[in-house]
């Protein structure tokens, strides 16, 4: 285990893997920028005196974004076969886009300028899943370990703003993202280069790959697991405060889900010689509607409630590194990142955007009980879709493992 650990720190890699540092610094601005977002934007929607609905809706924004803008990004990086430079130009962009956030505190306002930011910052991190798998070609089964430092970023901003909130006023918050969009600029500067190797499949329109079965059961269930978090991510925090949390114990909760997450990351490589990436995704949507489950009726209870962050292992690390694994297998050529795109489009982009305008209105007329109890529901419906496919194709899905 400790040499495992030492090979996925990006400093002590050999020379010949001098890239590793780069991606993975990218990963952890990037979902360092997540982890000031999700938990704390909605702090700062309400400190602006919006309404939960006009939470719900701007907190939706970034799932919008992710459902039109990647596809557009994907096919131009695998048109021109220069992905690193569309990474770096949507990196610039983002950038750009964010500073009006200093400038409004209007409701219109606040919606173009996150929209407009929303578009480029969406656009980088399928083109980055795309070259972090070329890059490492066979070994890609060590996918997770590189991605783990994302979620480092994501405990670093969760935890550091969660201690910070209790001492210093939410408006810092914009200063915070200011530096996570520059880190990610820096480094999307730094992205190795990496060549469309060409595959059997490239002939194909890429529609005849989505209709295939296996793909659709995929991201059909993938797109219900992001249903499942949107109420997450945009009332979480705020169930926890209105619960007498401070907001140092919502930081921390928030980070101990990750924690747990890297775990996974790490040890996905195990897991996927023993189970195929199917069925790992098949126990994490069980598991997934059980912590939902558990944030919905045990708020008040901190064992429960540490068990239900300890659960996000599943519901997102071993879910996320399993999806993108299997998207990488069925999308080969030409094809990769137009693959991924469409990916986070159908899936974390038309999911989080049901999952997100879904919340507001369920929260305000319902409570958050009923809310994260739909989010449950989301997950068990994934779970039947994945058993269907089990069904279907049990002799093929014995096959797709690392």
């Amino acid at each position: 285990m400790r040499a495992v650990f030492f090979a996925s720190l990006p400093f002590l890699v050999p020379a010949q893997k001098n890239y590793h540092w780069r991606i993975a610094g990218f990963y952890f601005f990037y979902y360092a920028f997540v982890g000031m977002f999700a938990p704390y934007w909605s702090l700062y929607l309400t400190y602006l005196h919006f309404n939960p609905i006009e939470i719900g809706i701007l907190m939706s924004l970034q799932p919008v974004m992710r459902l039109i803008a990647p596809n557009l990004w994907g096919w131009l990086a695998d048109h021109t076969g220069k992905r690193r430079l569309v990474v770096q130009l949507a990196a610039s962009f983002s950038a750009l886009c964010y500073l009006g956030v200093f400038t409004t505190s209007s409701f219109w306002g606040m919606f173009i300028v996150l929209s407009l930011m929303a578009f480029f910052w969406s656009a980088s991190m399928p083109l980055v899943e795309a070259t972090t798998l070329s890059y490492l070609g066979k070994n890609s089964a060590h996918y997770g370990r590189i991605r783990s430092w994302g979620s480092i970023g994501f405990i670093v901003s969760v935890m550091g703003l969660g201690w910070a909130f209790d001492y210093i006023a939410i408006t810092y918050l914009l200063w915070a993202g200011l530096v996570c969009e520059l880190g990610i600029l820096i480094f999307a500067r730094q992205m190795p280069h990496t060549e469309i190797v060409a595959h059997h499949t490239d002939s194909q329109p890429i529609k005849a790959i989505v209709m295939q079965p296996r793909v659709l059961a995929l991201f059909g269930a993938c797109a219900l697991m992001s249903v499942a978090h949107g109420p997450y991510y945009t009332f979480y925090s705020l169930d926890l405060v209105e619960h007498g949390y401070s907001k140092t114990a919502v930081g921390a909760l928030w980070a101990l889900g990750v924690i747990c997450e890297i775990a996974v990351f790490f040890v996905m490589p195990l897991l996927s010689k023993k189970l195929s990436y199917a069925h790992i995704l098949l126990v994490s949507f069980a598991l997934a509607a059980l912590r939902f489950l558990l944030i919905a009726w045990c708020v008040d209870s901190v064992p429960l409630l540490l068990l239900a962050q300890v659960l996000h292992a599943a519901s997102f690390g071993a879910t996320h590194a399993a999806a993108v694994g299997l998207v990488h297998q069925y999308f080969q050529g030409r094809h990769q990142s137009k693959g991924q795109a469409l990916f986070g489009s159908l899936t974390y982009g038309a999911g989080g955007i049901i999952g997100g305008f879904a919340s507001g209105p369920i929260w305000q007329h319902y409570g958050a009980s009923a809310l994260f109890t739909c989010s449950s529901a989301a997950a068990a419906l994934g779970v039947l879709l994945l058993l269907y496919k089990l069904k279907l194709s049990r002799a093929e899905l014995k096959k797709v493992s690392l």
